[in-house]
């Protein structure tokens, strides 16, 4: 036979081989595109959520989320998103995680402070840090260290994955001109901040993102916090309510959460679980960056539209930020995971909050 004929054909034959070796992965990126072999193990993994489907920010930050950890680890470890309701319902995004249902969640960590007192620390705390300090703490301070070890006995591994920043004080359909106008006050509102306006004589409820603008609409709650500008014109909130106010004295800085099934990932190769690592704190910037971008034109908008944007009066706010000091305290002392986590807490905060007020407060008061 000819040589050169045979190193043809056969050259020929192995680029058909390849050819029909390659498919096309869900993220759109095929095998060979991507530089996967036949022989990689490949992995395909469910996403539930606590958040409607595409909800902007937040929604839409757990998608951008399965798409990098696709397109980073080039097709070999796929995530399918389920918003609250579609597999699971959106409280039950933690169990779905740890009965391995799903392998990962994406949602607020104060929504399981039933299962995990702890938890409701890690998300932030009224009068709390903001977002760069409780950064500064989750990355640098032990933070993360700690979650991961309040979440061990469930068998899932949390990782900071976005940050809404400062929120609102929440929609009223009633003035707030005093404490006394919190008694009886129903309110949708979450986390600690719900237990403190418990004390100071209202009634929290905790209800989906997804029913907040009816239940507000219909007089089933006299007034909600969701998140801000950006998040709660997307829900129609200032349909629902005359004033806005503000501070977000419940929620300075919260961070989101990636839930992870720990035996899921621990059946990843090393570089899949780093990819997933890289890909969390990735997104935690992402969420933040957005949320600064969008909530000043947002806010615009809802001021144009005749909303009655309100400070809390600063007796209103002394007394919850009292409450909320007692209500840690007895908290630290009925459970050891919370007390080990509020200690190193508000030992960072203390650090921190040193160089915040010389730096970004001065600043702010001056620019």
């Amino acid at each position: 036979m000819d040589r050169r004929k045979f190193v043809k054909a056969a050259g020929l034959a192995g680029v058909a081989g390849l050819t029909a070796a390659c498919s096309k992965q869900p993220t759109g990126v095929s095998d060979c595109d991507a530089g996967v072999t036949s022989e990689e193990e490949r992995f395909e993994w469910k996403m539930v959520t606590t958040w409607p489907r595409d909800f902007p920010a937040l929604g839409t930050n757990a998608n951008r989320l399965a798409e990098m950890i696709g397109k980073l680890s080039n097709g070999r470890l796929t995530v399918k998103v389920y918003g609250g309701n579609e597999l699971v319902p959106p409280f039950e995004t933690f169990d779905a995680v740890r009965r391995g249902t799903a392998e990962m969640g994406h949602g607020a960590s104060y929504y399981w402070k039933g299962k995990i007192p702890s938890s409701l620390i890690f998300a932030g705390l009224p009068f709390g840090m903001i977002a760069q300090e409780l950064n500064g703490w989750l990355y640098y301070g032990g933070g993360l260290e700690l979650w991961q070890e309040a979440y061990e006995p469930f068998g899932i591994i949390p990782f900071p994955v976005g940050n809404s920043g400062v929120q609102m004080g929440g929609w009223f359909n009633k003035e707030i001109n005093s404490v006394d106008d919190l008694q009886g006050l129903v309110m949708r509102i979450a986390g600690l901040g719900g237990e403190v306006l418990r004390r100071a004589g209202g009634t929290p409820q905790l209800i989906p993102g997804a029913e907040i603008f009816t239940a507000l609409q219909t007089g089933t709650i006299d007034a909600t916090e969701w998140i801000g500008p950006f998040n709660d014109q997307a829900f129609g909130l200032p349909r629902a309510a005359k004033y806005y106010y503000y501070p977000g004295w419940h929620e300075p800085g919260s961070a989101l959460e990636g839930l992870v099934n720990k035996q899921a990932f621990e059946a990843l190769p090393s570089d899949l679980q780093e990819i997933i690592r890289t890909a969390c704190k990735a997104g935690a910037l992402d969420m933040l960056s957005e949320f600064t971008a969008r909530n000043g034109e947002a806010l615009t908008r809802i001021r144009e539209g005749g909303t009655e944007i309100r400070a809390f009066p600063d007796d209103v706010l002394a007394e919850l930020k009292r409450i909320t000091g007692e209500v840690l305290e007895e908290m630290a002392i009925k459970d050891e995971m919370f007390n080990k986590a509020y200690t190193s807490f508000k030992n960072f905060y203390h650090q921190v909050s040193g160089w915040t007020e010389i730096a970004e407060r001065y600043y702010l008061n001056h620019r």
